[in-house]
């Protein structure tokens, strides 16, 4: 992170953020229990399972807690 941020909703906080880095996890699940069956990794999904295409990042802001994608709070960190 070597881009300044600044958040988009309370538009003050420019130095407190969580970031929040998503691990998605491919599972197929038991419909009536909810358990977990099957496991799966990105190079051997079946075909019905789409791999997960979102943000590895996104961020929450420290005062407000508002999470978005890093992309919105780099463009208003660019904004002076």
């Amino acid at each position: 992170m070597t881009v300044p941020y600044r958040c988009p909703n309370c538009r003050t906080n420019k130095s407190r953020f969580n970031l929040i880095r998503q691990v998605p996890q491919s599972v197929k699940l038991n419909p009536q229990s909810g358990e977990v069956v099957e496991e799966f990794t990105n190079n051997q999904l079946d075909p019905f399972h789409t791999p997960y295409r979102g943000p590895e990042l996104r961020v929450q802001c420290g005062v407000c807690g508002l999470i978005e994608d890093e992309q919105r709070f780099i463009k208003f960190g660019e904004q002076n």
